[in-house]
């Protein structure tokens, strides 16, 4: 009896060493597959020969980080689609506990307030063909937002310069998206501001991936955490010329290493003010800087990256160094939100707002063009009665970052897009209606009446009846003459 006994014994303390011997993360670790992709050998432009060094220090990052890696370098267009097409078959596969990750490293494009991966096959003669052979972000952000998955990250690395000479009139860099407008659970990180251009770097990999490679690695930061750092680190290796920036709809924990439930280490001087995210307003940040150093000041601004901080900055330093960069930053920030509200509204009033305060923006060709497009749709006469549409309040203006343009905007140019006149009175005029009686008939000129005495002494009854069928006829064919026809049908009836 003994040795049963001592085999569970033995069973039970071996369990109980391998159960102690497991971290909290390795017995509840969620499913981790992210998608690589790396683009150098462009066939039509020159070679970006970071883009594949990206893509292979990432590849080994996000291995030892625990995900299962599909890496993938050069693809054409139908390659492309085919990768995620096949990625997102894993990720629904396996199963709603998943963190899916895509990394970019190559060109990318803005057309039309859109944002394109370029593939390597990608061969352009005009801004239209953008659509039909490039990749649009937004396929690849639904694609994987329409999965039940824990976490989606996207890291962009793709707001390079525009190598494409046939696409002049193409804005620079790329356009916000908002997570927040798609579904939840979803953290994208660009390389650089939107509307800005990030640099290839001139070592082995770009500033960007660089500042990645480095600071993720680090253990037990939450996302958030890892890319403000990645940004303050970027900032300072380019001077200022390359800031980092991120949308977030996470409703869930993510640490590249460590465990979820670890304790977040401090940014070095920021106060836990400074990094909420958020809604703070300027006087908030002004309250929060005032009185420290400028240095340490435009480090958190710069880490938490959002138009309140940069206004606080720029009006209490107004002498610092830093300042004019900012400033730069801030007036391109207030002019892509501004932009991507134009384009989402996507009506004359929103691209004529925009072109209000921005005509002079190398977006304003683009947004003449949306504008042409959409001036004479849904134009109808107002019916009476309604209420005037209100103005669409879309750039913010260069001054003030909170208030919609002071003055309406200014009418397109006739010769390019030409306004259309409406009626806008409110109610139509009334008008009088005088009821007059109808005019009585009149016989025609040549129409000749005969009057005749009735014949002398028929019954009384038949003379009702005669009477009857005369006038009935008479009136049902036009008049008196009629009448009479229906007395002498009477009379010939009678004989």
């Amino acid at each position: 009896m003994r040795r049963p006994v001592l085999r569970n014994f033995l069973l039970a303390s071996s369990l109980l060493a391998l159960t102690q011997l497991m971290t909290p993360t390795d017995a509840h670790a969620e499913a981790r597959l992210a998608l690589v992709i790396g683009r150098s050998a462009y066939r039509t432009v020159p070679e970006l020969p970071n883009a594949a060094n990206d893509a292979r220090g990432m590849t080994e990052l996000l291995g030892n980080a625990g995900f299962t890696v599909t890496t993938t370098a050069n693809l054409a267009q139908n390659e492309m689609r085919a990768t995620i097409s096949d990625f997102a078959a894993k990720v629904s596969a396996s199963g709603a506990d998943t963190v899916a990750l895509v990394f970019y490293a190559g060109h990318g494009l803005q057309i039309d307030g859109e944002n394109y991966l370029v593939p390597v096959d990608l061969d352009p003669k005009r801004e239209a063909d953008i659509p039909l052979q490039g990749v649009r972000l937004n396929d690849l952000l639904n694609t994987l937002g329409a999965l039940p998955t824990r976490a989606r990250i996207f890291m962009l690395d793709a707001c390079r310069n525009n190598p494409f000479p046939a696409l002049s009139g193409a804005g620079h860099g790329l356009a916000i998206v908002d997570t927040k407008a798609g579904a939840p659970g979803s953290f994208i990180s660009y390389s650089t501001s939107p509307g800005a251009e990030a640099e290839d770097g001139s070592g082995a990999d770009s500033p960007y991936t660089t500042a990645a490679l480095t600071i993720a690695k680090q253990p037990n930061l939450p996302i958030e955490e890892v890319f403000k750092r990645i940004r303050v680190a970027v900032a300072q290796s380019t001077d200022g010329r390359q800031i980092p920036w991120e949308s977030s709809s996470l409703t869930t924990d993510f640490r590249f290493f460590g465990e979820s439930s670890s304790q977040q280490p401090s940014l070095p001087g920021a106060s836990s003010m400074a990094l909420a995210s958020g809604t703070r307003s300027v006087e908030d940040w002004r309250r929060d800087l005032q009185g420290k150093d400028a240095r340490a000041a435009y480090e958190l601004v710069i880490a938490d990256d959002t138009v309140p901080a940069y206004q606080a900055y720029v009006e209490l330093y107004a002498q610092a160094s830093f300042t004019p960069r900012l400033r730069t930053i801030l007036e391109r920030r207030r002019q892509m939100l501004a932009w991507e509200r134009a384009t989402a509204i996507n009506t004359r009033a929103s691209f004529e707002a925009y072109l209000a305060n921005w005509d002079n923006s190398d977006l304003a060709a683009t947004a003449r063009r949306l504008l042409l497009r959409v001036q004479n749709r849904n134009y109808t006469l107002p019916v009476a009665g309604a209420a005037a549409p209100a103005p669409v309040a879309v750039a913010m203006a260069p001054t003030c970052p909170c208030s919609a343009p002071s003055t309406p905007a200014t009418p397109v140019n006739p010769a390019v897009a030409p306004v259309i006149k409406k009626r806008v009175d409110d109610t139509p005029p009334k008008r009088k209606v005088v009821e007059t009686p109808p005019k009585p008939r009149r016989p025609p000129p040549d129409e000749v009446v005969y009057e005749r005495a009735p014949p002398p002494g028929p019954p009384p009854e038949a003379v009702g009846v005669g009477i009857g069928v005369g006038i009935g006829l008479g009136m049902g064919m036009g008049g008196r003459g009629g009448g009479g026809y229906g007395r002498g049908d009477y009379n010939r009836g009678r004989y």
